[in-house]
């Protein structure tokens, strides 16, 4: 799960802006990893998702 986040962010990520295509990319990459597949799919959107983006020194930017 950690790895598809990191490549969701690596792709999706420019600046500091937290878009809402962002949060829906990394939401369905987490969704992947549900074991029940009606749960991930009718969640979609639903849980709360908080995203901070961190500068390669580990500050939050």
């Amino acid at each position: 799960m950690s790895k598809s986040v990191d490549m969701v962010a690596k792709q999706f990520i420019s600046g500091k802006e937290i878009t809402e295509g962002l949060l829906n990319r990394v939401e369905a990459a987490i969704r992947c990893y549900d074991p029940c597949l009606s749960c991930s799919t009718h969640s979609l959107g639903q849980m709360p998702l908080y995203i901070e983006i961190h500068s390669p020194k580990g500050e939050i930017v």
